[in-house]
């Protein structure tokens, strides 16, 4: 299942939604693997974060994460692609380029690959304002001024993802073919180099990138090594799913006409039946996936999960279920599974999907859906405490101190002193009078 959740603190970026999806989270992380150790950092504290924008963008901000636009999954055509941008934001990360701190945020907004190139063409041929202007036009997504990296940061970061590749032994092609591709965008909106000013600039022009990059991938014995064929495939699959999800479904079927029998194609098509409350077509296309693969834990899930959505969620139990358990328990299978429980309406079900979701939480507790559910699982259990725990979770996430900070002491009145759960309940507190005490002091 695909999500939309208001993961990103405040500081972050603006509490912009980001997409959660089992299969494109491990996706991420196997692609990312390898780079992360060449790196030298500790896979336990770096995320690839996928953010529901399509413009063409990633950033880091604070912390190990590197934040992708939907829009730049879009805009590639290879895994290998996305590896040589994650390998960029990684060298930002390791040379502490990443944005700091809430003020920062509001001052710079996204770092955008895009709208700086088009930004400092137009710094070059019209002036600071000219290129403030093309910038702020050139990126959707941007809260604020922009922060351009230096030239030398740029560099920087381009040479330490450079060695990543090669000590990761993947090849640095994808790496020249997307930043071909921002070339090509730049050109197409109207900025030629041709007018510029190199000096000028405070962001490395990317002809000058590709240039230097080549000469350094070209050395290296990966370069003419071929992408894994497997994580490929996986890329396509998951490229085509948020496609179908995030798009219009029009333009999915433009893009996957019902002549495509592709894997991918029929995985962008269920979403946009569903999207379109065609379910008979939705689920159609998803049992020939099933019929390809009975056992694939994610068709089982989006089987599931369109079934639930469409108001059947006593027909989504089994494929959910059979979706958990291949998983390991998946914290957002499970919680689809827990949701599709508790949306039967059934008391027999409330009892399981409590520990289906439960589980979930304890797993991954950025999980706002899963915290909703329980919400509404205590409720009608009469178990008042422990909702106001579950809107306390939720709250935080949402960076909403003076509700969680209520909510939380709300629920310690009525917990058991000295329980998981009260303990819980006091670290919310806790921490929601230190945001309130921080964002007094700045004011």
């Amino acid at each position: 299942m695909i999500g939309l959740a208001l993961l990103l603190p405040l500081e972050q970026a603006h509490a912009q939604s980001i997409l959660r999806d089992a299969e494109t989270e491990a996706l991420l992380r196997d692609m990312s693997a390898p780079l992360v150790k060449a790196a030298g950092l500790d896979p336990r504290n770096v995320d690839v974060v996928l953010v529901g924008d399509m413009s063409i963008n990633a950033f880091v901000m604070n912390g190990q994460v590197v934040y992708l636009n939907a829009g730049l999954i879009n805009t590639a055509d290879t895994a290998n692609e996305v590896q040589g941008v994650i390998a960029h934001e990684l060298g930002h990360i390791t040379g502490g380029h990443a944005i700091a701190g809430e003020q920062s945020a509001k001052e710079a907004g996204n770092i955008s690959l895009l709208s700086l190139l088009i930004g400092a063409a137009a710094v070059a041929v019209g002036g600071g304002e000219a290129g403030m202007a093309a910038m702020m036009a050139g990126q959707s997504a941007a809260m604020g001024k922009y922060l351009a990296f230096s030239r030398a940061q740029e560099s920087q970061a381009d040479a330490a993802g450079a060695s990543f590749l090669a000590g990761a032994g993947i090849s640095g092609r994808g790496s020249l073919d997307f930043f071909r591709k921002l070339e090509q965008e730049g050109y197409r909106r109207g900025y030629s180099q041709a007018d510029m000013d190199p000096f000028m600039s405070t962001h490395p022009l990317e002809g000058d990138r590709i240039a230097t990059l080549q000469e350094v991938y070209q050395k290296d014995p990966a370069w003419n090594r071929p992408s894994d064929p497997v994580l490929e495939a996986r890329f396509r699959r998951a490229k085509a799913k948020l496609f179908g999800y995030l798009s219009d479904p029009q333009q999915t079927h433009k893009a996957y006409p019902a002549t495509d029998l592709s894997i991918p194609a029929r995985y962008a098509r269920a979403y946009a039946w569903h999207k379109e409350a065609y379910l008979d077509r939705a689920i159609s296309e998803v049992d020939a996936l099933l019929k390809e693969a009975p056992s694939d834990p994610y068709y089982l899930e989006l089987k599931g999960q369109i079934l639930t959505e469409a108001g059947r969620p006593g027909e989504a139990l089994a494929p959910l279920r059979r979706a958990t358990e291949l998983t390991g328990n998946q914290p957002l299978i499970a919680t689809t599974f827990g949701h599709a429980l508790v949306a039967t309406e059934d008391p027999v079900h409330l009892a399981e999907a409590e520990r289906v979701l439960r589980a979930a939480v304890s797993r991954d507790r950025e999980n706002p859906d899963a915290w909703y559910q329980l919400g509404q699982i205590y409720n009608q259990t009469g178990d008042v405490a422990r909702a106001r725990l579950a809107s306390a979770e939720m709250q935080v996430m949402r960076g909403a101190w003076p509700q969680a900070l209520s909510s939380a002491e709300a629920a310690t009145d009525s917990l058991v002193r000295g329980s998981p759960d009260w303990l819980r309940a006091q670290d919310i507190a806790l921490q929601a009078r230190g945001e309130m005490e921080r964002m007094r002091k700045r004011r």
